[in-house]
């Protein structure tokens, strides 16, 4: 059956060694629908970011790009700014038809740190060809915070499948009328539709902008920092924030989203022609997310935003991305906040898990 792998297949890619692993196992590290990828113990300073295209491997283009490595062994700084590539402690042996796709991890991008997987031969970012066999790398662009990182965190995660399980849009529909994904009339066009909330009822921030000059995260402390240290909230303006042009935003969405335990989805892009500005949409959504059968009664989608050439008005319930839904092969052992605790599940308006929330 073509789909997603949940958690127990990607065990057995493990003891099978499809999957390879520099060090056992960490606690948490395999997901319902996808596994963390560790970072090694050092970081390369690149002047560039780049694939490794046709041919290439990515050691091998590096000696092109390389300025410095920074050992990571007892921890180091990954300025704001700059681009690293870092060798995963994870690598494959994929069988023909199994294929993937990498992205960022929630609190990767709450805090703007752009991270990609690169792999030998690769033409694009965040994509494993099926059948691949070989090294993963992560290039990691800091954009708004400099963050310090150490051996075996994990920034990104990768998802694994065979074949092409997306949902139609009439498949789609089909899901909401039998189990709702949505607390509203859904807005489907190429996967659920997805607009942000500038007139929240219980609140008076409908979103936090990234404060230009601050101090580094330590990305192993959590529940530790000030918001107020790194983050401007933004107040209700008529339904209307205005972005200005390479300001990072946190907002979140009008819809509270399910994800039901036979499916994953990934968000998307919108399109382009909306305006300006760009959703990060580093984000997979896990089984269970929001869901009922996890605990949940609907969880709001947090909306990672960069505006680009021009300031653009984001009006109270524009369209800004799309959740794009899979069947999974089969259910996961583990549920999204049930079995796997999360930070995350129920929320609503949230920075990463590294701040502490916010004074009323």
């Amino acid at each position: 059956m073509a789909g997603v792998f949940p958690s127990q297949t990607l065990e057995q890619l493990i003891a099978s060694d499809a999957i390879r692993m520099d060090a056992p196992p960490a606690d948490n590290q395999i997901q319902p629908a996808s596994i963390d990828l560790r970072l090694g113990s050092v970081a390369y300073r690149v002047r560039a970011s780049f694939l490794a295209g046709h041919g290439n491997s990515v050691q091998d283009r590096l000696s092109d790009f390389e300025m410095h490595r920074v050992d990571l062994t007892n921890g180091a700084v990954l300025e704001k700014g700059c681009v690293y590539v870092v060798p995963l402690q994870e690598s494959l042996a994929l069988p023909a038809t199994v294929h993937g796709a990498a992205n960022a991890k929630s609190s990767t991008g709450r805090l703007d740190l752009l991270t990609r997987t690169i792999t030998d031969g690769g033409t694009e970012f965040d994509r494993i060809p099926a059948g691949y066999h070989g090294p993963l790398f992560a290039e990691i662009c800091p954009r708004s915070f400099s963050v310090l990182v150490r051996p075996g965190m994990t920034l990104n995660q990768l998802r694994l499948r065979d074949g092409d399980a997306k949902l139609t849009d009439t498949e789609l529909l089909a899901l909401h009328a039998a189990s709702p994904l949505v607390d509203r009339t859904p807005t489907i066009a190429d996967g659920l539709g997805f607009s942000v909330d500038l007139r929240p009822n219980d609140q008076d921030v409908v979103g936090y902008r990234a404060k230009p000059h601050t101090g580094v995260i330590d990305l192993s402390k959590i529940n530790h920092y000030d918001p107020a240290e790194f983050w401007e909230p933004i107040r209700p303006s008529n339904g209307r924030v205005i972005l200005d042009p390479g300001a990072f935003y946190i907002l979140v969405s009008q819809e509270a989203v399910t994800i039901p335990p036979n499916y994953a989805a990934e968000m998307a892009p919108y399109l382009a022609m909306v305006g300006e500005f760009r959703v990060h949409y580093a984000g997979f959504f896990d089984p269970g997310f929001g869901h009922a059968s996890a605990g949940g009664q609907g969880s709001r989608g947090v909306l990672e935003v960069r505006c680009h050439e021009a300031p653009f008005a984001l009006e109270h319930g524009q369209i800004v991305g799309r959740l794009i839904y899979e069947h999974m092969t089969q259910t996961p052992d583990m549920l999204y906040g049930r079995e796997l605790s999360s930070n995350y599940q129920g929320q609503s308006l949230k920075l990463s898990k590294h701040f502490r929330t916010p004074a009323s």
